[in-house]
């Protein structure tokens, strides 16, 4: 385990100098700490649309489309994919544009989303319409709850009801809380979607095929190993609580390529705090983390916490675990309390009026 020192995590520069072409961007967008999110949205747009718009061209030869898939797949997948799905994480939390420019932030969920396999709308209506107001709780059609968290044959049940019957289950569950409206999004989204895909398999099936639906299949398993990862460890005693039933990663490269995703449990409390604010909340308020046994680990991000719990590597995850408060004396404790902390909760299904 280790001892907690400070973060090292990105905050803001106030003092940073802009270019012309920075200050010109910052007329767009309401918050000038989310100029990152201009520049990373030009990037994916100037690299992926050509390559996706090259695949699609007819009579292109198996080389030069092999390339095309290659290099498309790389970019998506190892470059643009964690911060672009973060960047959509942020933005359905803050608006990027300004008012007048609002038409605009349809652009990342519309435009950029599909190439990445977030079909529009769907993201926002499951994070902002469910899975934060239930916040893991048993009506959070996402819950990790009623799972054995360190069970790989937990976790499958756990992704094929998600791949399945995901977007059903939500539709069901905005309808019975009368949020018909993210119910007509969702639905909308998906379904637009589905419907492009099969379209344009009838024009260029293989390009279909490497431009939206594999990188579909590759983010919903993304999603889901990453959600069952930041509540991967519950309190049962009070699992509505974020501080027990949500993780922190701290000093990790992961945080600077994916804006502070690893600070959960203050984004659970603080819905709508900014990326860059969350190292210097997490310092102000750790003796809150120490009465609550928060869990917050130092130097991993959520794809080793998952891997090692699939792998039981309790020991491993010890070694990264922080000791605020010095509520442990040995690694040991630390792995006993982290196991405790992943077994089932069973829950009872909403029932329907």
């Amino acid at each position: 385990m280790k001892s907690f020192t400070h973060t090292t995590d990105p905050v803001f520069d106030a003092n940073r100098t802009y270019t012309a072409i920075d200050r010109f961007l910052l007329r767009f967008i309401r918050d000038q700490r989310d100029l990152p999110f201009i520049h990373l949205t030009l990037k994916i747009t100037f690299t992926l649309w050509p390559l996706a718009i090259l695949l699609f061209i007819p009579g292109l030869n198996n080389v030069a489309w092999w390339t095309a898939a290659a290099a498309y797949t790389f970019f998506n997948n190892f470059v643009f994919k964690g911060p672009f799905g973060l960047m959509l994480h942020c933005t359905s939390h803050r608006k990027l544009f300004i008012q007048r420019y609002d038409f605009m932030n349809h652009y990342l969920p519309w435009a950029l989303g599909p190439l990445f396999g977030q079909t529009p709308e769907t993201y926002f209506a499951h994070h902002i319409g469910m899975h934060h107001v239930e916040d893991n709780m048993p009506e959070d059609e996402s819950s990790t709850m009623d799972f054995q968290r360190d069970s790989l044959s937990h976790f499958g049940r756990y992704f094929g009801r998600f791949f399945i019957a995901g977007v059903i289950d939500l539709v069901y569950y905005l309808g019975r809380k009368k949020r018909k409206s993210l119910a007509r999004r969702a639905i909308r989204g998906e379904s637009l979607f589905i419907l492009a895909c099969i379209g344009l398999c009838f024009v260029n099936a293989p390009a279909t095929i490497a431009v939206f639906i594999l990188p579909f299949l590759i983010s919903r398993v993304i999603m889901m190993v990453g959600n069952w990862a930041q509540h991967a460890f519950i309190n049962p005693e009070a699992p509505d609580n974020a501080y027990t039933n949500s993780i922190t990663c701290i000093n990790t490269k992961y945080n600077y390529k994916c804006w502070n995703d690893g600070y959960h449990i203050s984004h659970h409390l603080k819905h709508n705090m900014h990326w860059t604010e969350h190292p210097a909340y997490f310092q102000k308020t750790l003796q809150e983390y120490a009465d609550h046994n928060a869990i917050v680990f130092d130097g991993i991000h959520f794809l080793h916490v998952f891997v090692w719990l699939m792998r039981k590597r309790y020991d491993l995850l010890a070694k990264h675990f922080v000791n605020i408060g010095n509520r442990f004396q040995t690694d040991e404790e630390v792995a006993a309390f982290l196991r405790e902390r992943t077994r089932r909760i069973p829950i009872a299904l909403p029932v329907a009026a």
